[in-house]
């Protein structure tokens, strides 16, 4: 054999040898696997549910406490209704700025700052971040105690999660039951007579109002389906085996309990986005649905919801846990109709324009008006008569903020958010996307500062006042 062979095999035994007794002296390390994020839930669970159910149990008051905390220093949660103004069916609406202010600023100082200078100092106030889920890790959703406790009285279904509760005090929520108004028959008011409808007495309020396409659809709306938290698999979050949940448990009559959930169609987990239920009323003039997945019909939202929401997105958990294929030629086309025929409540001030008449608007209302197709800026969004333009529009809060970690929740964006309708909106608390907004008054200073309009305090009591008429 050539010298420079055996010279280069000789070398290479050596680097061998040495490799093995470096791997033999070597301690074994402890250090477990990183874990990576993924797109797929495990679909096999193998823990088993007591285990489970104690485990997420036991847990539930840390986090539910680690929640309330969050809220209790972004807000001020105190009961202060506005005098002389309620909701539809009465319930009185919340007032005054809630989002709290970082010592020693007032909203006028901040609104004069620049967004890199808010950045830089860290003053954006915490209650304009991203509000997380009650568990942003686990997500799903999540019912207010009003309204589990009057499904379990009508029909025996229970939405108790055993690892959450809702978060939000009541007095911010919309009124429940809240009133259902038809477009075809205006003339009868409130159609639900003051009922939540279930399926249990959707027929003896409808009949005789609704055609038999339409209370088909209605009957699917209210009919309960598996979904990703309530089935009955060992995953579920509810103690029993359950029957699922409704469109109606979070459209309540058609409108919104402020039933909260994640977004499906985002990933990793910390930041997808919390989802408060928005309401269905004048889904009719609406030409994007989902706040931000822009779904071009209210036929492609009801197939989405059950195909996909329902179990984040994800198909072969849906084939798990009971999946219900809805039909699209017929039922998804009655469900459609149905919600097609949900009207805005009525607002005796507008003129048939959807501005304010003269002869029944008081004189802060009028010039709340003139604000907000002027300075506010508000209607270049927001064009009467329904006060939306149909469309998605980015506001770019990242300007105001660093990204940080909030209870699980990745506050970094928002994205573009579509335009929601503004008839009606004292009756649809809370507000933005994703609920972090507790008032009209903390809905004006946001925009105030995002917008940097330079409202000053009465231009802001009159917007406020404007809005409210709507």
């Amino acid at each position: 054999m050539p010298k420079t062979l055996k010279k280069i095999g000789l070398m290479a035994l050596l680097v061998t040898a040495g490799a093995v007794l470096g791997m033999a002296a070597a301690p074994a390390s402890k250090e477990k696997p990183r874990a990576t994020s993924s797109s797929y839930a495990p679909v096999v669970i193998t823990e088993d549910f007591t285990a489970i159910f104690n485990r997420m149990k036991a847990a539930k008051p840390g986090i539910m406490k680690r929640q309330m905390d969050l809220l209790q220093k972004r807000y001020d949660l105190s009961n202060r209704p506005a005098q002389g103004l309620t909701m539809s069916r009465g319930k009185a609406v919340q007032e005054g700025v809630r989002v709290k202010l970082p010592q020693g600023l007032t909203w006028d100082k901040l609104a004069a700052m620049s967004p890199a200078a808010i950045k830089e100092k860290g003053l954006y106030p915490a209650g304009f971040l991203p509000l997380p889920h009650p568990n942003h890790a686990e997500g799903g959703m999540v019912f207010p105690k009003f309204h589990i406790d009057e499904i379990k009285k009508q029909t025996g279904r229970d939405l108790t999660r055993f690892d959450l509760d809702f978060d939000l005090p009541d007095i911010f929520l919309p009124e429940f039951p809240p009133p259902i108004y038809l477009t075809t028959r205006p003339d009868l008011g409130d159609v639900s007579k003051g009922q939540l409808v279930t399926i249990m007495n959707h027929q003896e309020l409808f009949n005789g109002i609704l055609n038999p396409k339409q209370l088909e659809g209605l009957r699917l709306l209210v009919n309960p389906f598996m979904q990703q938290q309530f089935n009955q698999t060992k995953d579920r979050r509810s103690e029993l085996p359950s029957q699922g949940v409704s469109c109606f448990d979070c459209h309540v009559n058609g409108h919104s309990n402020g039933a909260t959930h994640l977004v499906g169609d985002i990933r990793p987990q910390e930041f997808r986005h919390r989802i408060d239920t928005p309401s269905l009323r004048g889904v009719n003039i609406q030409r994007l649905f989902g706040s931000q997945r822009a779904l071009k019909s209210v036929e492609d939202f009801t197939e989405f919801e059950q195909r996909a929401a329902y179990f984040d997105g994800d198909p072969v958990i849906a084939t798990k846990k009971g999946v219900n294929i809805l039909e699209r030629g017929s039922q998804v086309h009655f469900m459609a109709e149905f919600q097609a025929l949900l009207d805005f409540p009525p607002a005796p001030k507008l003129n048939v324009f959807g501005k304010l008449d003269p002869q029944k608007a008081t004189e802060a209302e009028l010039r709340g008006q003139e604000i907000f197709f002027g300075k506010g800026e508000c209607a270049h969004c927001h064009m009467p008569p329904y006060y939306t333009d149909n469309l998605m529009h980015n506001l770019k809060t990242e300007r105001f903020f660093k990204p940080q970690m909030v209870n699980g929740r990745m506050a970094s964006q928002d994205g573009p958010i579509k335009t929601f309708s503004l008839r009606g909106i004292k009756d649809s608390p809370p507000y933005l996307h994703d609920g972090r907004l507790l008032t009209l008054e903390d809905t004006v200073e946001f925009f105030n500062l995002v917008t940097g309009t330079k409202l000053n305090d009465q231009e802001k009591k009159d917007l406020t006042a404007f809005m409210r008429a709507l």
